[in-house]
């Protein structure tokens, strides 16, 4: 059956789902919190909460170490997580899922795992201008080992991939090829299938950032056509220091372990050690196991609410933002992508990002300020910092007002 358009679904009751995050009812300053820095870190339910807590009071014991009934438990919640992430990812297999601590981690496996032992001299990964420093930094650290260059696509002004760019950079020489999903930064939601059509076309595989694609759509990897997907929980509702990696097999299959260490072997022997097969061989040591419980409360929660009305909402919601912004005097708004997430940056003409943001907190607002880092997104825009607001679907318009009231007591105070 198909599923019903988003006009035909009921609305979401906000105020409702206000109620089952317990750290949007407080004060900061003695002001209402308004959090709208969401693509730092998503706010947590109740049921996650709860989740990690019950882990620790009732279930407390390490994974697939102990034959015990919590041994057990603790292992069926950890592999769990491994179950709600591939549902969530659509991956083809649970064993193409590797749990990490999120997607930094996750990039850092590709590319010491990956990209490390193939990589010659001469040879390049193509990224982009707009990535996170976790998009870039791993690459520059295993081509300074290997004599490979890092190549970055271009944007343009509107803070959109340049694809035709993107494209005709997929030279022989490219081995690995990278792009976000969705900028942190600019909210830029970048076309992933068309990407991975082009990489195939000339053997290249294509990694994926999608750290802040995750907590706003619906994911599909088989349908993007990616090679590689990174996902954190904590800006999906669920707790800090998880995540996952999801790889096709045959690029696990022929990767060596990042880690080494417990559980992640057959058999150890002096004269040579027998490692597990994909996922465990990545998963050395003894993980977040309250954290991984928590994640797939986290899914759940998200798969209870629906992409088709979360992204309907959000999408409303930018556009109010957007529209309320716009109409701010001497901002400047970076970034109008046609197709993108509820996350905006902008500056005000003659105050810096950091009093802005300082300020704004006394007002009970949170934002960021800072490069996010991106710098050389700051560097391509020229400017040093942005101030970023970012949205999620427990926002409410009424929190949008307050925001833009917010901003214009602050202009009276610094301008």
């Amino acid at each position: 059956m198909n599923a019903k358009p988003a006009s035909a679904l009921p609305p979401l009751d906000v105020e409702r789902i206000r109620a089952d995050f317990p750290l949007l009812s407080r004060t900061v300053h003695g002001k209402p919190l308004i959090y709208f820095d969401n693509a730092n870190t998503g706010q947590k339910p109740v049921s996650v909460i709860e989740t990690v807590d019950r882990h620790y009071r009732l279930h407390n014991a390490n994974v697939a170490r102990a034959v015990h009934q919590l041994g057990e438990e603790a292992t069926s919640a950890y592999e769990g997580a491994r179950d709600a992430m591939a549902r969530f990812i659509h991956a083809p297999s649970r064993d193409e899922v590797i749990l990490t601590s999120g997607t930094t981690q996750s990039i850092n496996l590709v590319a010491y795992s990956y990209a490390l032992p193939k990589l010659r001299q001469g040879d390049a990964i193509l990224t982009t201008v707009m990535e996170h420093h976790a998009n870039i930094v791993p690459w520059q650290l295993v081509a300074e080992r290997t004599g490979a260059t890092v190549k970055a696509a271009p944007i343009d002004d509107s803070g959109e991939l340049i694809l035709e760019k993107y494209v005709e950079m997929l030279t022989p020489d490219v081995k690995l090829a990278c792009v976000a999903h969705v900028s942190n930064v600019l909210g830029t939601v970048n076309p992933v299938r068309e990407i991975a059509r082009e990489c195939h076309k000339r053997g290249i595989p294509l990694l994926v950032d999608g750290s802040q694609a995750a907590p706003h759509r619906a994911i599909d990897v088989q349908a993007l056509g990616c090679d590689f997907y990174a996902v954190t929980g904590h800006k999906m509702l669920g707790p800090t220091g998880t995540g996952a990696l999801w790889a096709k097999r045959e690029h696990l299959m022929a990767m060596p372990p990042f880690f080494g260490g417990g559980e992640m072997i057959r058999e150890v022997r002096f004269d040579g050690t027998v490692f597990a097969d994909p996922p465990h061989r990545f998963e050395a040591g003894t993980p977040n196991i309250a954290g991984f419980a928590g994640l797939t409360s986290a899914i759940e929660y998200i798969e209870g609410i629906g992409f088709e009305r979360l992204h309907a909402y959000e999408q409303e919601l930018l556009a109010y933002a957007m529209d309320a912004l716009e109409r701010v005097p001497g901002i400047r708004i970076f970034g109008r992508a046609k197709e993108r997430e509820p996350v905006v940056s902008f500056l005000i003409e003659g105050a810096h990002a950091n009093d802005m943001a300082t300020l704004l907190d006394l007002q009970g607002v949170a934002v960021r300020s800072g490069h996010h880092c991106a710098h050389p997104l700051m560097h391509f825009f020229g400017v040093p910092a942005t101030l970023r607001a970012s949205l999620a679907f427990y926002n409410t318009k009424a929190e949008v007002d307050g925001f833009i009231e917010a901003i214009a007591k602050v202009r009276k105070l610094l301008l």
